[in-house]
């Protein structure tokens, strides 16, 4: 009878505890609810109202929506995740990090102040990271997107997209007011480009559509007489362009989760540099008695190159067992593949990709990246689209440039050694020019200067010939602060998880699997690299 008692109040127990553990299932279902309602109403109050048609950035709105965004801010720190699974904490990470980077840019980036090219609206291409890189206005458009000959429901929809540009560039003058030279002279350059490409239009949008052609007239017209006005404004600035070593240490630690500082990142930038050069001379030793590589020097040559180089790395990747290959993966990667371009033309990257493209293709991860978000969306609509503030580069640009190294040590050029040449010198141009905007950011060197250590210190002078190429990175780095650093810093913070999951796995007697690895990785969504180390291996590095 005794012992009957005793199981009775044992189930009694059990039912308790299960009850009491499917409450707090339920407490924090609902907290986590008011997370994403959180975050979605964060995110419609990140897009600006527009003011005369265009995004509205002018000092009295952002002023008078502060009380909005410090309201936010307290509700999110309100929220009590401390019995949240660790997927969850992390979205409040990001959700956090993101408003940090608004709170940035409302103190001290001032894109709609500084830094003229945020004013830029047209853009040719897909970004090959989740959202284009560096600052940009909430009426960006995409020129990309539209296939020519136009039809009638696009040409309205560019007619629309056109129509912002004037009172955009309108407003831009009296927004700008920031004193950053650099920022400005570099940005004069953004409009020249944007006036082209406007122009091009003209001879691919129908001759009846009215409205169409006074849109795009209109916009050409505005663009013009803003680049008139910048250079005119030119002769006015003078002041430094770089945020200083203390913001770059609080803006990559606070908002891109970063957890290194301004001072380490040139420690270990400097190493990388010097681990670049010194294993390029000992990779070019040992190859002393092959043939020298042989660029293509024909389109049917490039292309019989790129045709077996997809084919080549594709079936690394199948029969290494590095990751799991999905049926999007090699056409995402074969809209790439690159094309030929005449000797006297190429820049840093098409040199390398005559030679050999698999180099570049392995950091074309992204292209594998980004087909996944759009064919596989997370189920945390936190994660599922592009994160603010270019906060996903640690991990976008850090695996990207992470696989070179690791597939050339996992064995892809073992029959072709002298490709290998070519990883240590992509990865000395990505420290060298890191390094630059470092001290950019510093105001230690203005952007020639920092230009200047890029070309220095890339091996064989592969960044002398494409001046274009330089000015284009060293303005991208010095607008957005950390991506300089990004492909170096998200390399180190991922070759530190896969020590740190190996590590643990060897504690408890199991094997690392680079097959499992890859696809936790991948499956955690473009958030940063210190996040995803988390997710991977459940140890918590982020205070609240």
């Amino acid at each position: 009878m005794l012992v009957f008692s005793r199981n009775i109040i044992k189930i009694k127990i059990f039912v308790f505890l299960l009850l009491g553990l499917g409450t707090l299932q339920a407490q924090s279902g609902s907290q986590y609810q008011e997370l994403v309602q959180l975050f979605e109403e964060w995110r419609d109050f990140e897009t600006p109202p527009t003011l005369n048609g265009a995004p509205d950035y002018t000092k009295k709105r952002f002023n008078k929506d502060h009380r909005a965004f410090k309201s936010l801010t307290i509700r999110l720190n309100k929220i009590n995740f401390d019995d949240w699974k660790a997927e969850q904490q992390i979205d409040w990470h990001v959700v956090r990090a993101e408003m940090n980077g608004y709170d940035f840019n409302y103190r001290v980036l001032r894109p709609w102040e500084r830094d003229p090219a945020f004013y830029q609206t047209i853009w040719t291409y897909k970004s090959d990271v989740p959202a284009h890189e560096g600052p940009t206005n909430h009426a960006v458009l995409e020129l990309w997107t539209y296939r020519f000959p136009i039809t009638e429901k696009e040409q309205a929809r560019l007619s629309a997209e056109l129509s912002v540009i004037p009172p955009l560039l309108k407003q831009a003058r009296k927004n700008l007011t920031g004193n950053a030279r650099d920022l400005w002279i570099a940005g004069i350059n953004n409009f020249y480009q944007q006036k082209v490409h406007l122009e091009g239009l003209m001879e691919k949008i129908p001759k009846n559509n009215k409205g169409l052609q006074n849109s795009l007239v209109g916009a050409i017209q505005a663009t013009g007489s803003f680049i008139s006005w910048l250079e005119d404004q030119a002769k006015y600035k003078s002041g430094p362009s770089g945020i200083g070593k203390d913001n770059y240490t609080w803006y990559q630690k606070n908002v891109h989760l970063v957890p290194i500082s301004w001072e380490e990142e040139v420690g270990l930038l400097q190493r990388e540099l010097d681990r670049a050069w010194s294993s390029l001379i000992l990779e070019e030793k040992n190859n002393a008695g092959l043939p020298p590589m042989v660029a293509a020097q024909t389109s049917e040559e490039f292309d019989a190159m790129a045709e077996e180089g997809v084919v080549r790395f594709m079936r690394f990747l199948e029969e290494k067992e590095i990751m799991p290959i999905k049926p999007n993966m090699e056409p995402a990667l074969r809209k790439h593949m690159g094309s030929f371009v005449p000797e006297e033309s190429r820049n840093f990257f098409t040199i390398g990709m005559h030679y050999d493209p698999v180099p570049l293709y392995s950091h074309f991860y992204h292209w594998f990246d980004l087909a996944q978000m759009e064919d596989e969306p997370h189920e945390s609509p936190i994660r599922r689209g592009p994160l603010l503030y270019n906060i996903f580069d640690s991990k976008s640009e850090g695996i990207a440039t992470g696989v070179e190294e690791m597939f050339m040590h996992a064995g892809l050029y073992e029959d072709n050694p002298r490709s290998k040449e070519i990883i240590w010198i992509m990865l000395a141009q990505r420290a060298a020019r890191g390094l630059g905007s470092l001290y950019a950011h510093a105001n230690m060197m203005n952007m020639e200067e920092a230009g200047a250590v890029h070309v220095k210190w890339t091996p064989r002078g592969w960044m002398e010939r494409e001046p274009h190429l330089l000015k284009f990175e060293q303005h991208l780095y010095l607008r957005q602060p950390g991506y300089g650093t990004c492909y170096i810093t998200g390399k180190y913070l991922v070759e530190k998880m896969i020590t740190d999951r190996a590590r643990q796995l060897e504690s408890i007697g199991e094997v690392f699997i680079m097959k499992d690895f890859f696809e936790a990785f991948n499956n955690a969504g473009n958030i940063p690299a210190e996040l995803v180390r988390w997710e991977i291996t459940g140890e918590k590095t982020i205070a609240r």
